[in-house]
């Protein structure tokens, strides 16, 4: 399956941008930092799948295998008016209510709940993927397991940032950390995707808007399974510029710099920028070129940290990583002591051909 396209500052990839199913599926599972995941439920996986269908598919997969047991439950403080004490006991709105005179007494105690931030993601979730996915059978299949949840007491309102950040998912509960990262990326990119755009976008637009994201979050999560335990693997790392005698409003003006990815050992640093679009574009008189505005960023991420007491840093080499489009390119050149490369990786090939081209891109 392959693709050609012109190469131009809107290069992209039209529906599935000449990428097989299976390789998308990777991209998903990797993307969800679910690398032991890749050869499960491949069964239901075929190349007329769309992407929202892959994304439910995992999804409805990964609560299936959650559902065989007892959803992990949570402590809620509850308020009641009970005709024996439990818990704590609020005396004022027991006086105001009158409740002795009724034989009971208010009380405030926490009661065990599958209502938690977590069960209450995966229901937005799968009530939100029986709503767009097309194939009337997922859908139904999405709006069963989230009728399920509903029905052993999880609330349908998404938790905030808050709530969640006080669910804090253990190490060991591997089966809630896999149904909460893909609720999570699902939320993450359908969302955004349609609510940031118009309502008159096709769905080969919506395609490409999540591939773009699927493609950034695939990356780090390939290099965090594969090279995590070798090298320090930061993903989305925000770096600072090397300031002096700033103005006052200086700060509150200057643009942030996020690294996508920063690999790390004892002696090396790379950084690697990831662009879902054409590496090259046509110069206005003939010709192609790279494109400045990522030079320019790959720039500001090397140089901006040099000269600050890091020998990797002031030897950093960087990576403007793009997936190839209607050619392969892989050239380099070193600028001011930092190698920078421009490579390409071809998402048409095999999976392992795929994730061989990113660990030698890593230098692995």
């Amino acid at each position: 399956m392959s693709v050609a396209l012109a190469v131009d500052e809107q290069a992209t990839w039209r529906s599935h941008g000449g990428i097989p199913v299976r390789n998308l599926w990777m991209l998903l599972v990797y993307a969800a930092d679910l690398a032991g995941f890749l050869d499960r439920a491949e069964a239901d996986v075929d190349e007329e799948t769309e992407l929202p269908e892959l994304l439910a598919i995992l999804l409805a997969t990964v609560v299936e295998r959650r559902l065989r047991r007892s959803l992990s439950r949570g402590y809620r403080m509850t308020e009641a008016a009970l005709p024996r004490v439990r818990g704590r006991i609020d005396w004022l709105a027991t006086e105001s209510g009158s409740l002795l005179r009724r034989g009971l007494v208010a009380c405030r105690f926490e009661e065990l709940t599958n209502d938690t931030p977590r069960n209450r993601l995966v229901r937005t979730a799968l009530e939100r993927m029986s709503a767009v996915v097309p194939k009337p059978e997922l859908s139904r299949r999405c709006g069963a397991l989230a009728r399920t949840l509903a029905a052993q007491g999880v609330g349908s309102k998404r938790p905030t940032r808050s709530e969640f950040s006080k669910d804090q998912v253990a190490r060991h509960d591997v089966e809630d950390r896999l149904m909460v990262a893909v609720a999570t990326m699902a939320l993450d990119l359908l969302v955004p995707a349609e609510a940031a755009g118009d309502v008159h976008l096709t769905r080969l637009d919506r395609d490409e808007r999540l591939l773009r994201r699927i493609f950034e979050k695939a990356v780090a999560g390939f290099y965090r399974h594969e090279l995590g335990g070798t090298r320090s693997v930061r993903v989305q790392l925000g770096l600072s510029w090397d300031m002096a005698a700033p103005t006052p409003n200086l700060t509150a003006l200057l643009p942030g710099m996020q690294a996508d990815v920063i690999l790390e050992d004892a002696k090396r640093r790379t950084v690697i920028d990831t662009k879902f679009t054409g590496i090259l574009t046509a110069r206005p008189y003939g010709g192609e070129s790279f494109k400045s505005p990522h030079l320019y960023q790959m720039y500001a991420y090397l140089r901006s940290q040099a000269g600050r007491g890091d020998m990797r840093a002031d030897t950093a080499q960087g990576v403007l990583l793009h997936p190839s489009l209607d050619r392969h390119v892989d050239e380099s050149v070193t600028i001011q002591g930092h190698r920078v490369r421009f490579a390409t990786v071809d998402l048409a090939r095999s999976g392992a051909d795929v994730r061989g081209r990113l660990l030698e891109i890593a230098g692995a």
